[in-house]
Protein backbone atom coordinates (compact mmCIF):
# COMPACT_ATOMS: atom_id res chain seq x y z
CA UNK A 1 0.00 0.00 0.00
CA UNK A 2 1.35 3.44 -0.86
CA UNK A 3 -0.11 7.44 -0.47
CA UNK A 4 1.14 9.80 -3.12
CA UNK A 5 -1.64 12.60 -1.85
CA UNK A 6 -2.35 13.73 1.44
CA UNK A 7 -6.15 15.23 1.35
CA UNK A 8 -7.68 16.97 4.68
CA UNK A 9 -9.94 14.23 5.08
CA UNK A 10 -7.15 11.72 5.45
CA UNK A 11 -5.08 14.43 7.59
CA UNK A 12 -8.25 14.95 10.43
CA UNK A 13 -8.13 10.71 10.98
CA UNK A 14 -4.45 11.84 11.55
CA UNK A 15 -4.86 14.36 14.12
CA UNK A 16 -7.79 12.43 15.61
CA UNK A 17 -5.54 9.15 16.06
CA UNK A 18 -2.63 11.45 17.01
CA UNK A 19 -4.66 13.08 19.96
CA UNK A 20 -6.24 9.68 20.71
CA UNK A 21 -2.90 7.91 20.79
CA UNK A 22 -1.57 11.07 23.40
CA UNK A 23 -4.75 10.75 25.53
CA UNK A 24 -4.22 7.31 25.98
CA UNK A 25 -0.87 7.74 27.12
CA UNK A 26 -1.33 10.90 29.10
CA UNK A 27 -0.40 9.38 32.85
CA UNK A 28 2.76 7.38 31.68
CA UNK A 29 4.64 10.69 29.82
CA UNK A 30 3.20 12.33 33.35
CA UNK A 31 5.66 10.13 35.00
CA UNK A 32 8.77 10.71 32.94
CA UNK A 33 9.04 14.26 34.28
CA UNK A 34 12.36 15.50 35.85
CA UNK A 35 10.67 19.20 36.64
CA UNK A 36 8.19 20.75 39.02
CA UNK A 37 4.72 20.76 38.14
CA UNK A 38 3.06 22.19 36.80
CA UNK A 39 5.60 22.06 33.72
CA UNK A 40 6.13 18.05 35.01
CA UNK A 41 2.62 17.69 33.74
CA UNK A 42 3.72 17.52 30.61
CA UNK A 43 1.17 14.45 29.17
CA UNK A 44 -1.51 16.58 30.52
CA UNK A 45 -0.91 19.74 28.97
CA UNK A 46 0.11 18.21 25.60
CA UNK A 47 -3.47 16.09 25.64
CA UNK A 48 -5.19 19.41 26.50
CA UNK A 49 -3.37 21.21 24.14
CA UNK A 50 -4.14 18.66 20.93
CA UNK A 51 -7.08 18.13 22.51
CA UNK A 52 -8.38 21.69 21.08
CA UNK A 53 -6.55 21.31 18.37
CA UNK A 54 -8.67 17.94 17.40
CA UNK A 55 -11.85 20.07 18.22
CA UNK A 56 -11.46 22.57 15.81
CA UNK A 57 -10.51 19.74 13.46
CA UNK A 58 -13.71 18.00 13.75
CA UNK A 59 -15.83 20.93 12.88
CA UNK A 60 -14.02 21.38 10.10
CA UNK A 61 -13.24 18.04 8.22
CA UNK A 62 -13.00 19.00 4.03
CA UNK A 63 -10.70 18.33 1.53
CA UNK A 64 -8.88 20.67 1.47
CA UNK A 65 -5.73 20.12 3.77
CA UNK A 66 -4.35 23.47 4.26
CA UNK A 67 -7.96 24.40 5.58
CA UNK A 68 -7.87 21.67 8.06
CA UNK A 69 -4.27 21.84 9.13
CA UNK A 70 -4.83 26.19 9.68
CA UNK A 71 -8.21 24.73 11.91
CA UNK A 72 -5.62 22.17 13.30
CA UNK A 73 -3.27 25.32 13.98
CA UNK A 74 -5.60 27.61 15.73
CA UNK A 75 -7.22 24.88 17.85
CA UNK A 76 -3.89 23.93 19.54
CA UNK A 77 -2.44 28.05 19.96
CA UNK A 78 -5.81 28.44 21.65
CA UNK A 79 -5.34 25.07 24.13
CA UNK A 80 -2.22 25.49 24.07
CA UNK A 81 -0.85 24.81 27.76
CA UNK A 82 2.79 24.64 29.51
CA UNK A 83 6.01 24.48 27.87
CA UNK A 84 5.80 21.36 25.66
CA UNK A 85 1.99 22.45 24.69
CA UNK A 86 3.04 25.57 23.34
CA UNK A 87 6.03 24.12 21.47
CA UNK A 88 3.44 21.21 20.35
CA UNK A 89 1.64 24.45 18.78
CA UNK A 90 4.00 25.60 17.29
CA UNK A 91 5.15 22.84 15.69
CA UNK A 92 2.00 22.57 13.77
CA UNK A 93 1.81 26.38 13.18
CA UNK A 94 4.88 26.19 10.61
CA UNK A 95 3.76 22.92 9.44
CA UNK A 96 0.56 24.48 8.45
CA UNK A 97 2.08 27.50 7.15
CA UNK A 98 4.32 25.38 4.63
CA UNK A 99 1.39 23.84 3.11
CA UNK A 100 -0.89 27.38 2.75
CA UNK A 101 -3.26 27.29 -0.45
CA UNK A 102 -2.57 23.72 -1.20
CA UNK A 103 -5.78 21.57 -1.37
CA UNK A 104 -3.55 18.39 -0.99
CA UNK A 105 0.44 17.73 -0.55
CA UNK A 106 3.11 15.29 -2.17
CA UNK A 107 5.31 13.63 0.28
CA UNK A 108 7.89 16.32 -0.52
CA UNK A 109 5.22 18.83 0.73
CA UNK A 110 4.72 16.48 3.73
CA UNK A 111 8.42 16.27 4.82
CA UNK A 112 9.07 20.37 4.23
CA UNK A 113 5.89 20.76 6.20
CA UNK A 114 7.58 18.76 9.89
CA UNK A 115 11.03 20.76 8.72
CA UNK A 116 9.22 23.82 8.77
CA UNK A 117 7.22 23.68 11.85
CA UNK A 118 10.78 22.69 13.90
CA UNK A 119 12.23 26.35 12.63
CA UNK A 120 8.97 27.95 13.83
CA UNK A 121 9.44 26.11 17.20
CA UNK A 122 13.04 26.48 17.39
CA UNK A 123 12.20 31.04 16.93
CA UNK A 124 9.38 30.70 19.38
CA UNK A 125 12.09 29.61 22.45
CA UNK A 126 14.11 32.23 24.32
CA UNK A 127 16.51 29.44 24.88
CA UNK A 128 15.97 26.09 22.85
CA UNK A 129 17.42 23.07 24.99
CA UNK A 130 19.03 20.08 23.02
CA UNK A 131 18.03 16.52 24.63
CA UNK A 132 13.73 17.72 24.07
CA UNK A 133 10.79 17.51 22.32
CA UNK A 134 12.63 20.26 20.29
CA UNK A 135 15.51 18.05 19.29
CA UNK A 136 12.92 14.65 18.62
CA UNK A 137 11.07 16.66 16.31
CA UNK A 138 14.14 18.35 14.68
CA UNK A 139 15.69 14.75 13.97
CA UNK A 140 12.48 13.11 12.83
CA UNK A 141 12.07 16.24 10.22
CA UNK A 142 15.54 15.94 8.93
CA UNK A 143 14.82 12.38 8.15
CA UNK A 144 11.70 13.10 6.55
CA UNK A 145 13.25 15.33 3.96
CA UNK A 146 15.95 12.30 3.51
CA UNK A 147 12.83 9.75 3.01
CA UNK A 148 10.77 12.62 0.56
CA UNK A 149 14.08 12.54 -1.41
CA UNK A 150 13.63 8.42 -2.10
CA UNK A 151 10.16 8.03 -2.57
CA UNK A 152 6.78 9.64 -3.35
CA UNK A 153 4.66 7.10 -0.51
CA UNK A 154 3.68 9.18 2.51
CA UNK A 155 3.40 6.19 4.49
CA UNK A 156 7.19 5.66 4.16
CA UNK A 157 7.72 9.16 5.13
CA UNK A 158 5.63 8.95 8.22
CA UNK A 159 7.14 5.54 8.96
CA UNK A 160 10.60 6.87 8.64
CA UNK A 161 9.55 9.83 10.82
CA UNK A 162 8.02 7.99 13.34
CA UNK A 163 11.58 5.30 13.36
CA UNK A 164 13.94 8.58 13.81
CA UNK A 165 11.59 9.93 16.48
CA UNK A 166 11.94 6.73 18.36
CA UNK A 167 15.80 6.61 18.08
CA UNK A 168 16.30 10.19 18.98
CA UNK A 169 13.92 10.45 21.58
CA UNK A 170 16.47 7.33 23.03
CA UNK A 171 18.90 9.55 22.83
CA UNK A 172 17.91 12.00 24.71
CA UNK A 173 19.26 11.16 28.10
CA UNK A 174 23.17 11.67 26.16
CA UNK A 175 22.11 15.02 25.51
CA UNK A 176 20.56 16.17 29.15
CA UNK A 177 22.80 14.35 31.85
CA UNK A 178 19.41 15.58 34.43
CA UNK A 179 17.53 12.93 32.54
CA UNK A 180 20.38 10.08 32.64
CA UNK A 181 20.79 10.82 36.31
CA UNK A 182 17.08 10.32 36.93
CA UNK A 183 17.02 7.23 34.15
CA UNK A 184 14.08 8.83 31.77
CA UNK A 185 13.96 9.56 28.37
CA UNK A 186 12.31 13.62 27.73
CA UNK A 187 8.74 13.71 28.83
CA UNK A 188 8.39 15.71 25.58
CA UNK A 189 9.72 13.68 23.53
CA UNK A 190 7.66 10.85 24.41
CA UNK A 191 4.84 12.87 23.89
CA UNK A 192 5.73 13.61 20.54
CA UNK A 193 6.65 10.06 19.50
CA UNK A 194 3.07 9.48 20.51
CA UNK A 195 1.18 11.80 18.37
CA UNK A 196 3.67 10.47 15.44
CA UNK A 197 2.56 7.15 16.41
CA UNK A 198 -1.15 7.82 16.13
CA UNK A 199 -0.24 9.90 12.67
CA UNK A 200 1.01 6.69 10.92
CA UNK A 201 -1.39 4.31 12.28
CA UNK A 202 -4.36 6.27 10.92
CA UNK A 203 -1.92 6.14 7.42
CA UNK A 204 -1.80 2.78 7.83
CA UNK A 205 -5.50 2.11 8.95
CA UNK A 206 -4.59 0.44 11.93
CA UNK A 207 -6.08 0.59 15.91
CA UNK A 208 -4.27 2.48 18.57
CA UNK A 209 -0.72 1.18 18.92
CA UNK A 210 0.49 -0.48 21.98
CA UNK A 211 3.49 2.11 23.00
CA UNK A 212 6.08 0.77 25.44
CA UNK A 213 8.02 3.50 27.00
CA UNK A 214 11.35 4.77 25.61
CA UNK A 215 14.54 4.28 27.83
CA UNK A 216 16.52 1.57 29.47
CA UNK A 217 15.00 1.55 33.62
CA UNK A 218 11.11 3.00 32.10
CA UNK A 219 9.73 -0.24 33.20
CA UNK A 220 10.50 1.01 36.83
CA UNK A 221 9.22 4.19 36.14
CA UNK A 222 5.87 3.42 35.32
CA UNK A 223 4.72 0.62 36.91
CA UNK A 224 2.75 0.48 40.44
CA UNK A 225 5.21 1.28 42.42
CA UNK A 226 7.20 4.02 40.29
CA UNK A 227 8.37 7.09 41.77
CA UNK A 228 8.18 10.13 40.85
CA UNK A 229 11.28 11.58 38.86
CA UNK A 230 10.33 15.03 40.87
CA UNK A 231 11.85 13.12 43.87
CA UNK A 232 15.15 14.29 42.03
CA UNK A 233 15.02 18.00 42.70
CA UNK A 234 14.79 20.19 45.54
CA UNK A 235 12.01 22.69 46.02
CA UNK A 236 14.77 25.29 46.97
CA UNK A 237 16.36 25.15 43.62
CA UNK A 238 13.39 26.27 41.88
CA UNK A 239 14.77 29.96 41.00
CA UNK A 240 11.87 30.92 39.32
CA UNK A 241 7.99 29.74 41.62
CA UNK A 242 5.34 30.55 39.34
CA UNK A 243 4.34 29.01 35.87
CA UNK A 244 2.73 31.93 34.53
CA UNK A 245 0.38 31.14 31.00
CA UNK A 246 -2.06 33.85 29.58
CA UNK A 247 -2.90 35.08 26.00
CA UNK A 248 -3.45 38.95 24.71
CA UNK A 249 -6.21 39.45 22.25
CA UNK A 250 -4.77 42.10 20.16
CA UNK A 251 -6.78 45.39 20.19
CA UNK A 252 -6.65 47.89 17.68
CA UNK A 253 -6.32 51.58 19.80
CA UNK A 254 -4.05 49.96 22.09
CA UNK A 255 -1.35 48.92 19.32
CA UNK A 256 -1.38 52.12 17.68
CA UNK A 257 0.27 53.74 21.03
CA UNK A 258 2.18 50.48 21.89
CA UNK A 259 2.84 48.55 18.47
CA UNK A 260 3.75 44.73 18.86
CA UNK A 261 6.84 43.40 18.22
CA UNK A 262 7.31 40.26 19.09
CA UNK A 263 11.41 39.75 19.00
CA UNK A 264 11.48 42.84 21.26
CA UNK A 265 8.42 42.10 23.26
CA UNK A 266 9.96 38.74 23.69
CA UNK A 267 13.31 39.52 24.79
CA UNK A 268 11.57 42.28 27.51
CA UNK A 269 9.77 39.07 29.36
CA UNK A 270 13.28 37.37 29.37
CA UNK A 271 14.71 39.77 31.31
CA UNK A 272 11.68 38.39 34.16
CA UNK A 273 12.24 34.55 34.58
CA UNK A 274 12.99 31.75 32.25
CA UNK A 275 11.28 28.62 30.36
CA UNK A 276 9.49 31.72 28.15
CA UNK A 277 7.68 30.86 25.66
CA UNK A 278 6.17 33.43 23.20
CA UNK A 279 4.10 32.83 20.02
CA UNK A 280 1.53 35.22 18.00
CA UNK A 281 -0.83 35.22 15.20
CA UNK A 282 -2.74 38.17 13.70
CA UNK A 283 -5.03 38.37 16.60
CA UNK A 284 -3.44 37.68 20.05
CA UNK A 285 0.08 36.80 21.34
CA UNK A 286 0.43 33.54 23.90
CA UNK A 287 3.05 33.56 26.67
CA UNK A 288 4.53 30.79 28.89
CA UNK A 289 7.22 31.98 31.18
CA UNK A 290 8.40 30.74 35.01
CA UNK A 291 8.87 34.06 36.76
CA UNK A 292 8.76 35.66 40.29
CA UNK A 293 6.59 38.07 39.40
CA UNK A 294 3.15 36.89 37.52
CA UNK A 295 1.28 40.34 37.91
CA UNK A 296 4.56 41.86 36.06
CA UNK A 297 4.15 40.04 33.22
CA UNK A 298 0.49 41.07 32.79
CA UNK A 299 1.31 44.13 33.25
CA UNK A 300 3.36 44.39 30.97
CA UNK A 301 1.56 42.31 28.06
CA UNK A 302 -1.66 44.34 28.79
CA UNK A 303 -0.57 47.15 26.82
CA UNK A 304 -0.98 45.65 23.42
CA UNK A 305 -5.09 44.30 24.65
CA UNK A 306 -6.64 42.36 26.79
CA UNK A 307 -5.85 39.49 28.67
CA UNK A 308 -7.26 35.91 28.44
CA UNK A 309 -7.14 32.76 29.71
CA UNK A 310 -4.40 33.61 32.39
CA UNK A 311 -3.05 30.15 34.46
CA UNK A 312 -0.65 30.76 37.09
CA UNK A 313 0.85 27.87 39.51
CA UNK A 314 3.01 27.79 42.33
CA UNK A 315 5.66 24.81 41.40
CA UNK A 316 6.96 25.56 44.75
CA UNK A 317 4.18 24.82 46.25
CA UNK A 318 3.18 22.06 44.04
CA UNK A 319 6.39 20.35 44.14
CA UNK A 320 6.62 20.31 47.87
CA UNK A 321 3.03 18.75 47.92
CA UNK A 322 4.74 16.09 45.35
CA UNK A 323 7.15 15.35 47.78
CA UNK A 324 4.93 15.25 51.03
CA UNK A 325 2.74 12.98 49.18
CA UNK A 326 5.63 10.55 47.99
CA UNK A 327 7.60 10.23 50.97
CA UNK A 328 4.55 11.08 53.85
CA UNK A 329 7.39 13.44 55.19
CA UNK A 330 6.25 17.08 55.86
CA UNK A 331 8.64 19.48 53.74
CA UNK A 332 9.91 22.72 54.93
CA UNK A 333 12.69 24.59 52.61
CA UNK A 334 15.60 25.63 54.87
CA UNK A 335 15.57 28.62 56.50
CA UNK A 336 18.82 29.51 54.88
CA UNK A 337 17.58 29.38 51.29
CA UNK A 338 14.37 31.61 52.18
CA UNK A 339 16.05 35.00 51.39
CA UNK A 340 13.32 37.91 51.36
CA UNK A 341 12.56 38.77 48.10
CA UNK A 342 12.67 42.65 47.38
CA UNK A 343 9.15 43.20 47.17
CA UNK A 344 6.11 41.83 48.51
CA UNK A 345 2.17 42.24 48.39
CA UNK A 346 -0.53 41.20 51.23
CA UNK A 347 -4.27 41.76 49.95
CA UNK A 348 -7.41 40.65 51.68
CA UNK A 349 -9.87 38.50 49.32
CA UNK A 350 -13.11 36.69 49.89
CA UNK A 351 -13.76 34.02 47.13
CA UNK A 352 -11.64 31.21 45.42
CA UNK A 353 -11.91 32.83 42.25
CA UNK A 354 -11.02 36.42 43.58
CA UNK A 355 -8.31 35.08 45.81
CA UNK A 356 -6.89 33.46 42.03
CA UNK A 357 -7.67 37.19 40.31
CA UNK A 358 -4.97 38.54 42.93
CA UNK A 359 -2.27 36.32 43.13
CA UNK A 360 -2.64 36.73 39.21
CA UNK A 361 -1.49 39.98 39.38
CA UNK A 362 1.67 39.49 41.85
CA UNK A 363 0.09 39.16 45.31
CA UNK A 364 2.09 37.02 47.27
CA UNK A 365 -0.20 36.40 50.31
CA UNK A 366 -4.17 36.86 49.87
CA UNK A 367 -6.09 36.78 53.54
CA UNK A 368 -9.42 35.16 53.40
CA UNK A 369 -11.40 38.23 54.84
CA UNK A 370 -13.75 41.02 53.71
CA UNK A 371 -17.58 42.12 54.54
CA UNK A 372 -18.79 40.36 57.50
CA UNK A 373 -15.36 38.52 58.31
CA UNK A 374 -12.54 41.43 59.10
CA UNK A 375 -9.04 40.09 59.38
CA UNK A 376 -7.58 41.14 62.77
CA UNK A 377 -4.67 43.12 63.07
CA UNK A 378 -2.58 39.63 63.78
CA UNK A 379 -3.96 38.11 60.80
CA UNK A 380 -2.58 41.17 58.96
CA UNK A 381 0.61 40.75 60.99
CA UNK A 382 0.93 36.71 60.39
CA UNK A 383 0.66 37.18 56.43
CA UNK A 384 3.32 40.58 56.43
CA UNK A 385 6.07 38.07 57.67
CA UNK A 386 4.92 35.05 56.07
CA UNK A 387 5.48 37.04 52.59
CA UNK A 388 8.73 37.46 53.17
CA UNK A 389 9.94 40.64 51.75
CA UNK A 390 11.81 43.77 52.52
CA UNK A 391 9.13 45.97 51.54
CA UNK A 392 5.68 45.04 51.81
CA UNK A 393 2.36 46.64 50.56
CA UNK A 394 -1.05 46.06 51.99
CA UNK A 395 -4.42 45.80 50.06
CA UNK A 396 -7.25 46.01 52.58
CA UNK A 397 -10.12 45.87 50.08
CA UNK A 398 -12.65 47.21 52.31
CA UNK A 399 -13.07 50.39 54.44
CA UNK A 400 -13.64 48.48 58.05
CA UNK A 401 -10.17 46.56 57.15
CA UNK A 402 -8.05 49.29 56.71
CA UNK A 403 -7.58 50.76 59.99
CA UNK A 404 -6.57 46.96 61.56
CA UNK A 405 -4.12 47.12 58.25
CA UNK A 406 -2.40 50.48 58.92
CA UNK A 407 -1.98 48.99 62.59
CA UNK A 408 -0.60 46.16 61.45
CA UNK A 409 2.17 48.16 59.34
CA UNK A 410 2.98 50.52 62.54
CA UNK A 411 3.66 47.48 64.65
CA UNK A 412 6.05 45.16 62.40
CA UNK A 413 9.78 46.07 62.55
CA UNK A 414 10.11 46.40 58.66
CA UNK A 415 9.14 48.88 55.55
CA UNK A 416 5.35 48.20 55.24
CA UNK A 417 2.60 50.57 53.46
CA UNK A 418 -0.78 50.43 53.16
CA UNK A 419 -2.39 51.46 50.28
CA UNK A 420 -5.89 52.24 51.44
CA UNK A 421 -8.27 50.10 48.43
CA UNK A 422 -11.84 49.77 49.70
CA UNK A 423 -12.77 46.99 47.29
CA UNK A 424 -12.04 44.74 44.91
CA UNK A 425 -11.83 46.83 41.80
CA UNK A 426 -9.68 49.42 43.45
CA UNK A 427 -7.50 46.67 44.97
CA UNK A 428 -7.03 45.42 41.32
CA UNK A 429 -6.71 48.93 40.37
CA UNK A 430 -3.60 49.09 42.60
CA UNK A 431 -1.67 45.87 41.72
CA UNK A 432 -1.72 46.93 37.79
CA UNK A 433 0.72 50.02 38.40
CA UNK A 434 2.67 48.91 40.95
CA UNK A 435 6.63 48.91 39.92
CA UNK A 436 8.69 46.40 41.56
CA UNK A 437 11.38 48.60 40.44
CA UNK A 438 10.31 51.44 41.97
CA UNK A 439 10.86 52.76 45.67
CA UNK A 440 7.85 51.89 47.97
CA UNK A 441 6.70 55.52 48.19
CA UNK A 442 6.69 56.22 44.61
CA UNK A 443 4.64 52.77 44.40
CA UNK A 444 2.33 53.92 47.32
CA UNK A 445 1.46 57.27 45.42
CA UNK A 446 0.65 55.75 41.99
CA UNK A 447 -0.88 53.07 43.86
CA UNK A 448 -3.06 55.22 46.03
CA UNK A 449 -3.88 57.58 42.50
CA UNK A 450 -5.14 54.29 40.87
CA UNK A 451 -7.99 53.75 43.60
CA UNK A 452 -10.40 56.73 41.88
CA UNK A 453 -9.26 55.71 38.56
CA UNK A 454 -11.66 52.86 38.49
CA UNK A 455 -15.54 53.15 39.42
CA UNK A 456 -16.29 50.32 41.75
CA UNK A 457 -19.81 48.68 41.51
CA UNK A 458 -21.47 45.76 44.01
CA UNK A 459 -24.86 44.33 43.98
CA UNK A 460 -26.10 43.05 47.17
CA UNK A 461 -29.31 42.40 49.42
CA UNK A 462 -30.93 44.48 52.14
CA UNK A 463 -31.33 42.88 55.78
CA UNK A 464 -33.78 45.60 56.48
CA UNK A 465 -36.28 47.94 55.59
CA UNK A 466 -34.64 51.67 55.24
CA UNK A 467 -34.61 54.72 53.16
CA UNK A 468 -30.90 56.19 52.84
CA UNK A 469 -30.39 59.08 50.09
CA UNK A 470 -33.39 59.01 48.68
CA UNK A 471 -33.68 55.72 48.34
CA UNK A 472 -36.06 53.33 49.41
CA UNK A 473 -35.27 50.41 50.68
CA UNK A 474 -37.40 46.94 51.58
CA UNK A 475 -35.49 43.84 53.07
CA UNK A 476 -34.82 41.44 50.64
CA UNK A 477 -34.47 43.77 47.98
CA UNK A 478 -31.29 43.59 45.50
CA UNK A 479 -29.50 46.85 46.03
CA UNK A 480 -26.52 47.99 43.53
CA UNK A 481 -23.56 50.36 44.94
CA UNK A 482 -21.51 52.35 43.77
CA UNK A 483 -18.65 53.89 44.90
CA UNK A 484 -20.06 53.31 48.13
CA UNK A 485 -23.32 54.82 48.01
CA UNK A 486 -26.76 52.98 47.32
CA UNK A 487 -27.87 54.11 43.80
CA UNK A 488 -30.18 51.18 42.92
CA UNK A 489 -33.27 48.87 45.04
CA UNK A 490 -35.52 46.44 43.57
CA UNK A 491 -37.04 43.46 44.49
CA UNK A 492 -35.71 41.79 41.17
CA UNK A 493 -32.04 40.88 40.38
CA UNK A 494 -31.72 41.40 37.01
CA UNK A 495 -33.17 45.27 37.01
CA UNK A 496 -30.86 46.04 40.06
CA UNK A 497 -27.49 45.07 38.55
CA UNK A 498 -28.20 46.60 35.36
CA UNK A 499 -29.11 50.10 36.99
CA UNK A 500 -26.31 49.60 38.81
CA UNK A 501 -24.18 48.97 35.38
CA UNK A 502 -26.26 52.41 33.77
CA UNK A 503 -25.13 54.43 36.66
CA UNK A 504 -21.58 53.34 36.24
CA UNK A 505 -21.14 53.59 32.46
CA UNK A 506 -20.55 57.08 30.74
CA UNK A 507 -19.07 58.42 27.48
CA UNK A 508 -14.99 57.59 28.73
CA UNK A 509 -15.88 54.07 29.95
CA UNK A 510 -13.87 51.54 27.69
CA UNK A 511 -13.78 48.07 30.11
CA UNK A 512 -16.58 46.82 32.68
CA UNK A 513 -15.32 44.04 34.35
CA UNK A 514 -17.66 41.66 36.08
CA UNK A 515 -16.75 39.31 38.81
CA UNK A 516 -19.87 37.03 39.10
CA UNK A 517 -20.38 35.83 43.05
CA UNK A 518 -21.77 32.46 44.13
CA UNK A 519 -25.08 33.30 44.26
CA UNK A 520 -24.77 34.59 40.77
CA UNK A 521 -25.55 31.68 38.22
CA UNK A 522 -24.52 31.13 34.94
CA UNK A 523 -27.40 32.16 33.25
CA UNK A 524 -27.82 35.81 35.16
CA UNK A 525 -24.30 36.81 34.10
CA UNK A 526 -24.96 35.67 30.72
CA UNK A 527 -27.84 37.75 30.78
CA UNK A 528 -26.22 40.93 32.18
CA UNK A 529 -23.25 40.49 29.63
CA UNK A 530 -25.77 40.37 27.31
CA UNK A 531 -27.49 43.63 28.18
CA UNK A 532 -24.17 45.49 28.34
CA UNK A 533 -23.50 44.57 24.77
CA UNK A 534 -26.89 45.53 23.45
CA UNK A 535 -27.18 48.40 25.72
CA UNK A 536 -23.25 49.78 25.29
CA UNK A 537 -21.91 48.25 22.18
CA UNK A 538 -18.85 49.83 21.97
CA UNK A 539 -18.08 48.60 25.75
CA UNK A 540 -15.38 45.53 26.24
CA UNK A 541 -16.93 43.15 28.64
CA UNK A 542 -14.93 41.15 30.91
CA UNK A 543 -15.66 38.37 32.90
CA UNK A 544 -14.20 36.50 36.14
CA UNK A 545 -15.63 33.84 37.91
CA UNK A 546 -14.92 35.31 42.21
CA UNK A 547 -17.46 32.61 43.86
CA UNK A 548 -17.42 35.45 46.88
CA UNK A 549 -20.02 35.77 48.95
CA UNK A 550 -23.15 38.03 49.50
CA UNK A 551 -22.31 39.79 46.44
CA UNK A 552 -23.55 38.02 43.13
CA UNK A 553 -21.75 40.40 41.20
CA UNK A 554 -18.77 42.82 41.89
CA UNK A 555 -18.31 45.62 38.76
CA UNK A 556 -15.42 47.73 37.48
CA UNK A 557 -15.53 50.53 35.21
CA UNK A 558 -12.40 51.71 33.46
Amino acid sequence: MSLTVLDGKKFAAMVALGAANLSKNAAMVDALNVFPVPDGDTGTNMNLTITSGAKEVQNNIIPDISKVASSFSRGLLMGARGNSGVILSQLFRGFSKSIEGKETITSADFARAFENGVETAYKAVMKPIEGTILTVAKDAAKRAVKAAKKSDDILFVMYEVVTEAKASLDRTPDLLPVLKEVGVVDSGGQGLLTVYEGFLSALEGKDLPEISPQGPSMKEMVNAEHHKAQLHMKTEDIHFGYCTEFMVKFEPEKLKKAPFIEEAFRNELNEHGDSLLVVADDDLVKVHIHTEQPGNMLTLAQKHGSLINIKIENMREQHTAILESETHVPVKMPESKQEKKAYGIVTVAMGSGIKELFTSLGAGYVIEGGQTMNPSTEDIVKAIEEVNAEKVIVLPNNGNIVMAAEQAASIVDQDVIVVRSKNVPQGMAALLVFNPSAELEENHKKMTDALSSVKSGQLTFAVRDTSIDGVEISKGDFMGILNGKIVASMPDKDEAVQELVKEMIDEDSEIITLISGEDASDEDTERLVQFIEESFPSIEVEVHEGSQPLYPFIISVE
